[in-house]
């Protein structure tokens, strides 16, 4: 048995009708008005302001050219120093082991660094050099300046033209943020990362002693390039955090650890935004000269790396 529709009933027609009428109508009165979807009418002026700056996006994106992939931040050689895994660990809780172990690493060797120099951009290159002294893992220390240096290149490259050149009031780059560095905070931090990149240059070319030599680490740089590009301090350091975890989940990735969706769930877990904010606090009040390795194991499984019979990466 075939079923027929049932046809519109002359109610319907008269109501579309009728609202066919009313947009004519519409249209006719205001003849400069462009036929678009409801979805789209709104004009620029209304369209509500991101609610966070476009700089910080930049900063977050994995394709940043710091070469963090070549990283495993002692990943790699701490699967080659826990094998055989002990009966009922399974390699994806092993793996979250290591991560929790080098968040908190990360956190309480450079996060102090970082917070102090996004808090006074003038005292890049004493930070620099005192994270570099106090850092004696040679395997971090490397993998810490040849970031930074790659993120000092890519400002200069890519970011100081459009975050130093004057925009109108009416640009969209110009929406403010509450807790956005003040413009003069933001001109203190081009000055020392001129200044830091000019001494540099010159320490290869004048033959300077290491002792005088700028070095390049990674989180005293990132800072004042957050501040630099108008990102708070708060952000700043969730970024730095983030973006250390994401580089060490994709090393696992790539160590088929694990697969891609796992890790991808692993960044976006309540877990995850838990611990980086527990360490960001913990943090928060740390003077540079109480900064210290809290997991001694990490950096003997980060300087031990290099003594690994195979591996792919350089840390």
């Amino acid at each position: 048995m075939t079923l027929k529709s049932k046809p519109p009933s002359i109610q319907d027609e008269v109501d579309d009708l009728e609202r066919r009428l009313k947009d004519a109508k519409q249209r006719l009165n205001n003849p400069n008005a462009a036929a678009t979807p409801a979805s789209i009418s709104a004009p620029p002026d209304q369209i509500p302001p991101p609610t966070l700056p476009h700089s910080l996006l930049l900063l977050s994106d994995s394709a940043l050219p710091l070469g963090s992939f070549a990283y495993s931040s002692g990943l790699e050689s701490y699967l080659a120093h826990t094998k055989p895994l002990p009966r009922g660990v399974t390699p994806t809780a092993s793996f979250h082991h290591f991560l929790s172990l080098s968040l908190a690493s990360i956190a309480s060797t450079t996060l102090p660094y970082l917070l102090a120099a996004h808090r006074d951009p003038t005292l890049l290159e004493t930070l620099d050099n005192d994270l570099d002294a106090s850092t004696p893992c040679t395997v971090a220390r490397r993998a810490s300046v040849a970031q930074g240096l790659a993120l000092l290149g890519v400002w200069e490259r890519a970011f100081k033209d459009p975050y130093t050149t004057p925009t109108t009031p009416s640009s969209s780059s110009s929406l403010s943020f509450s807790t956005s560095p003040s413009p003069s905070q933001s001109a203190a931090a081009v000055a020392a990362l001129s200044t830091f990149s000019t001494s540099l240059k010159t320490s290869f070319t004048n033959n300077t002693s290491l002792t005088e030599k700028p070095n390049g680490h990674l989180p005293p740089l990132f800072a004042v390039v957050c501040v630099a590009m108008g990102i708070d301090i708060a952000a700043a350091a969730y970024v730095y955090m983030l973006n250390h975890a994401k580089a060490v989940l994709s090393a696992a990735v790539r160590a088929s650890v694990m697969g891609p969706y796992q890790a991808q769930g692993v960044l976006a877990s309540r877990w995850l935004q838990e611990v980086i904010s527990q360490r960001i606090r913990g943090e928060w009040e740390r003077s540079v000269e109480e900064a210290g390795q809290v997991v001694p194991v990490v950096d003997l499984w980060v300087g031990r790396h290099e003594v690994l019979y195979s591996r792919i990466f350089n840390s």
